[in-house]
């Protein structure tokens, strides 16, 4: 394996909040970012996607969060579930599609979720194929009156041709706006994959693309390249003393997360996190919880 899952969940998580800072959005979508961290902790509690638990650490968070006007920025709080389902892809479009449809309906961004959801589970596993990524999320996505897969067609034939940027920009400009920014995502991440800094500033050049292209493009990348592949400076900008990093997103918090998650995922059961139940009198390991743990399948675990 190329990357450790832990590092790749890593870079996934923090790409997608760097990718968004670097488009220079400062509004109230940053709270997707918030949201998906909520999502971490939340599949960690239950082992599962649980909805109910989602929603209510949601309203708890954010009680006057505007739903009403949802963009693509909600593919970004989708991540958690991207990562925790990747190796079974009924699973993954079944839980993906049920998590979007909290925030929005929209079939177009339903099918944003899945294509970005399906190409970060392809990079996770180490089958993306630069060449047939493209048509196998468009058969991921399956049928659909959406206009994103045509779109993210006509990106597969200009990267097919070696198109630059500005070629590629000038040949969407006619799209509609969403799926234009899903496109443009995998463009800048297919055409630079191997370099998540330089995939970045692709995404963000243009002064007319949405925020969410910066973000995707950084989920996208981040999953590929893993949290090694992002350089130290960019992974600075998360840390507490920057300022327009909240207290909640800094680079540790994500980390532990993504850690967290894989750990679940894995089946891994840390016993150091229970030290009251391993406390109790006439337990033989006692004197030895902050040693032990407990391995299984995945999912086979669960918290009690």
């Amino acid at each position: 394996m190329r990357y450790s899952l832990e590092s790749r969940f890593r870079g996934t998580i923090i790409g997608a909040f760097l990718g968004d800072l670097a488009s220079g959005s400062f509004d109230v979508p940053k709270n997707w970012h918030e949201i998906a961290l909520l999502g971490v902790e939340s599949l960690i509690t239950t082992s599962q996607l649980n909805l109910d638990d989602w929603i209510c650490r949601q309203k708890a968070e954010f009680p006057h969060l505007d739903t009403s006007c949802v963009s693509l920025k909600a593919i970004i709080a989708t991540l958690p579930v991207a990562l925790f389902y990747f190796d079974n892809t009924v699973k993954l479009r079944q839980n993906l599609s049920q998590a979007i449809a909290i925030w929005d309906r929209d079939l177009l961004v339903r099918d944003g979720t899945l294509a970005v959801g399906y190409a970060i589970a392809l990079s996770l596993t180490e089958k993306l194929d630069i060449k047939t990524l493209i048509p196998q999320t468009i058969d991921f996505i399956g049928e659909t009156p959406s206009t994103l897969p045509q779109t993210l067609l006509k990106v597969n034939n200009l990267l097919l041709q070696g198109a630059g940027l500005e070629r590629v920009q000038g040949s969407l400009i006619r799209e509609e706006k969403l799926s234009k920014a899903v496109a443009m995502a995998f463009y800048c991440f297919l055409s630079t994959l191997e370099d998540f800094r330089l995939s970045i500033l692709r995404a963000t050049v243009n002064s007319d693309a949405l925020p969410a292209t910066g973000a995707i493009t950084g989920a996208l990348s981040g999953a590929y390249n893993s949290l090694t592949g992002i350089p130290v400076s960019w992974q600075m900008k998360l840390s507490p003393a920057n300022s327009a990093t909240s207290t909640a997103s800094n680079r540790k918090q994500m980390i532990e997360l993504a850690d967290g998650l894989v750990a679940v995922w894995s089946g891994a059961y840390d016993l150091a996190s229970y030290p009251k139940d391993l406390q109790k009198q006439g337990h033989a390991m006692s004197d030895k919880q902050g040693t032990l743990c407990v391995s299984a399948a995945p999912r086979v675990i669960r918290l009690r």
